[in-house]
């Protein structure tokens, strides 16, 4: 290990030492208000001061849990590669294919980005169609860093809805395309190449020496790539908790408004963004009058119908596959929006 990953190493660890002796030597509503009112010197009961309380209440909170779960998981994620990843999914039936690809997409690291050698290696290999897209669906929209951001803001049973939900929509998406037999709609040249998936393979390591390397290495390209967006966002957060009316909020996004989970829909459909960022925003939202299933609406649409990824997706599909996949997955977001927005 040379010496530049070893300051990387040593860096992550101090700050999340530093973030440790936060949260356990202070309370962080304690810490929160010293910080705004004592430190800074704000006046209370201004949108301002509310706003920096906001954003000095979630961020030690937030990084410290991202980069704890962000280093056990790559030390799991170093058991698999996208080879392996084709192996287990090879020869299953579908409905039990479609579960198993849709657990996999959250527990490897591929991403949208990943789409395009990943579906031709998956059809190369004779996954159904339908499977494919479980993982395609499930890999981008359910990942650690909107479990962690869920369960530090809202608690576990949000975190919960999200993933079950999550998983439930790539499951059935799946399903049904799967049982639509479009294999037509793909692009010929796909069937045509052979996947070209080579990386290390980690899942052969045997010492978890190396595999606790991987995790810090996880940390520094997850956490190291996000912790901007996170601070944004709740940046971002902590205005909207400090200056939206709460009335308009609710007229926009609540319970009441029968149009708002579509709206939430289009909105988020356009803005590319990671969960990192979006989701402080979607805790200001929510403490603003936004229904929940409004807000889980919205956030999906985020991070699982990006436009990107079509973009992507169409050096691969044709058109009305894309036109398909993006209309039952856009169905199965607006039924867990009304179905929250009427159960909680």
């Amino acid at each position: 290990m040379n010496k530049s990953k070893k300051l990387k190493i040593y860096m992550m660890l101090g700050i999340l030492f530093l973030l440790a002796w936060v949260l356990i030597y202070f309370n962080l509503g304690h810490f929160s208000k010293w910080f705004t009112y004592q430190f800074l010197n704000l006046k209370p009961d201004t949108r301002f001061s509310s706003a920096v309380e906001f954003f000095a209440f979630d961020a030690p909170k937030v990084l410290l849990l991202l980069t704890i779960v962000v280093f056990v998981v790559g030390i799991i994620r170093s058991f698999f590669t996208p080879d392996r990843t084709r192996k287990i999914l090879a020869g299953k039936k579908e409905l039990i294919g479609n579960i198993l690809a849709a657990l996999l997409g959250v527990a490897t690291p591929f991403c949208t980005c990943s789409a395009v050698p990943l579906f031709i290696g998956f059809v190369t290999t004779g996954i159904p169609l339908g499977v494919t897209f479980s993982f395609l669906i499930s890999a981008p929209l359910i990942n650690e860093v909107a479990l962690v951001l869920l369960y530090g803001l809202f608690g576990y049973k949000v975190a919960l809805i999200y993933l079950s939900t999550g998983l439930l929509i790539a499951i059935i998406s799946g399903w049904i395309i799967g049982k639509l037999y479009l294999e037509k709609y793909i692009e010929e040249w796909v069937f045509e190449t052979k996947a070209s998936l080579e990386s290390k393979d980690t899942s052969k390591t045997s010492l978890w020496v190396e595999r606790i390397e991987y995790g810090v290495k996880a940390v520094d390209d997850i956490v190291g790539k996000v912790w901007i967006y996170i601070l944004i966002g709740l940046a971002v957060g902590a205005w909207i908790h400090g200056y939206v009316p709460e009335d308009f909020m609710a007229s926009i996004m609540g319970k009441e408004a029968w149009w708002s989970v579509p709206l939430g829909v289009l909105i988020g459909v356009p803005m590319y963004s990671n969960a990192a960022a979006i989701i402080p925003i979607v805790q200001a939202l929510l403490e603003k009058g936004a229904a929940l299933g409004t807000a889980l609406a919205f956030m999906m649409a985020v991070i699982g119908l990006s436009l990107p990824e079509f973009i992507i997706l169409r050096k691969v599909l044709k058109l009305r596959l894309i036109i398909i996949f993006v209309s039952i997955v856009t169905f199965g977001i607006l039924v867990v929006g009304y179905l929250f927005n009427v159960l909680i």
